[in-house]
């Protein structure tokens, strides 16, 4: 396969089913091959993670043979390869992200406490993977929203005073592939309180109308590098009062992407971390979510 894959990690259940048909129509729209992963967890003790391709596979595979039994006489099906890795699931999916496109699976597998609204190997995943990773839930999720504008839709958050280079970026890029628009939420904290004494608040000295129409303006002004790459992609933008996560769980219903990003390593807290905001959305969202790591740097 000369381009990098979107890889849809597969298990045998239902949620992994709703994975890489996902992942199958995202690889179309990209152009690019599909690798669909089946992750055993029952190496024997000691035994490194081993990747087993399949023209080499020893003992066969029943979860990977029921998906080329699924995908045989489809004619919409990209070049696909299918692969056997041994190994902890928590452990081997994100290192699989190192040359994909994407890393796609369903929100639970098949172990892990019923009634879990999202797995250990999601969050690990949507934690480490060096490639975005999104992560299809279960139909049926209720969020309290708004009505939505009907048609395909791609909802990203944006931090005015942090604009999130990556998650946009790849929120527009999506958008294009699917002939979407962009909703672009852009929370602001309301009501702003001052303290004017210990343990005495004042009304904020601000009006409401006013702050909207800053985080609106603000928001304008940090798209337009993503409008200039993506012109033919309808942009939207919402400045609205109160809580990221609560806002973007709303906008989840009916749309077709929630694009969030992932916080970037600190010096003082070097190891990955999904952030509070990112962490709810997973949990929450009626629609699939994009987690997208951070641009790299320098540090």
């Amino acid at each position: 396969m000369s381009a990098a894959p979107v890889i849809a990690a597969v298990d045998g259940s239902e949620d992994s089913v709703r994975a890489l048909e996902w992942a199958l129509d995202d690889a179309r729209r990209r152009a690019a091959p599909l690798r669909v992963v089946h992750v055993r967890q029952y190496a024997p003790w000691g035994q490194e993670d081993v990747l087993v391709a399949d023209d080499t596979e020893r003992d066969g595979d029943p979860v990977l043979d029921e998906v080329r039994t699924l995908l045989r006489d489809r004619d919409d099906v990209p070049e696909t390869e299918y692969v056997t890795v041994e190994g902890a699931p928590a452990a081997v999916l994100p290192e699989l992200g190192a040359d994909a496109q994407l890393l796609v699976l369903g929100s639970r597998g098949r172990g892990g406490f019923t009634g879990l609204l999202l797995g250990s190997n999601g969050v690990a995943a949507a934690r480490d993977a060096p490639c975005p990773v999104v992560v299809v839930p279960r139909p049926g999720r209720e969020v309290d929203g708004e009505p939505a504008e009907p048609g395909p839709r791609v909802v990203v958050g944006l931090h005015v005073d942090h604009p999130d280079e990556a998650s946009l970026d790849f929120a527009f890029t999506e958008a294009g592939l699917r002939d979407a628009r962009v909703q672009v939420i852009a929370a602001y904290p309301w009501p702003v309180q001052s303290w004017s004494a210990p343990g005495q608040l004042v009304p904020p000295a601000v009006d409401q109308a006013a702050v909207e129409t800053e985080t609106r303006a603000l928001a304008d002004t940090c798209l337009v590098p993503y409008r200039e790459r993506h012109p033919g992609v309808r942009t939207d933008i919402e400045a609205l009062p109160g809580g990221a996560a609560g806002l973007l769980v709303g906008a989840s219903a009916g749309a077709d992407l929630v694009v969030v990003g992932r916080h970037r390593r600190r010096p003082l807290a070097p190891a990955p971390m999904l952030g509070s905001v990112t962490h709810a959305v997973l949990l929450h969202a009626a629609s699939p979510v994009a987690v997208v790591p951070p641009v790299p740097t320098d540090e």
